[in-house]
């Protein structure tokens, strides 16, 4: 029986810690498709991230590649509602407005 709950207790630990990039980017709000793939692949290229962490995420990927596969129907019914979402898309609004209306002249 000790045997059992070992491998158990093992298992269990080794599904929590599986797809960590994934599930971070998941409630954080990133949109688009294998949100958490990208941020490892982006963790991995980055010069800012440390030596120490670089193995951890090259662990994580393939899991994270699963569970964002996994996640695959959610990410494409998902629509972001958030306040900076929302702010976000006013600003591109603005822009493309002041990009298509040029600045006027200064008068002497």
């Amino acid at each position: 029986m000790k045997s059992y709950l070992h491998h158990i207790l093992m298992s269990c630990g080794v599904l929590a810690l599986c797809g960590c990039s994934s599930v971070m980017t998941h409630t954080g709000g990133k949109p688009g498709y294998y949100p958490g793939t990208r941020a490892s692949y982006d963790m991995l290229t980055n010069d800012e991230t440390s030596w120490g962490l670089k193995p951890l995420v090259v662990l994580d990927m393939p899991f994270t590649a699963i569970m964002d596969t996994v996640l695959l129907p959610w990410d494409a019914f998902r629509t972001d509602k958030s306040v900076k979402a929302r702010v976000e898309a006013s600003e591109q609004k603005s822009q493309q407005t002041d990009a298509a209306l040029p600045p006027a002249d200064p008068q002497p």
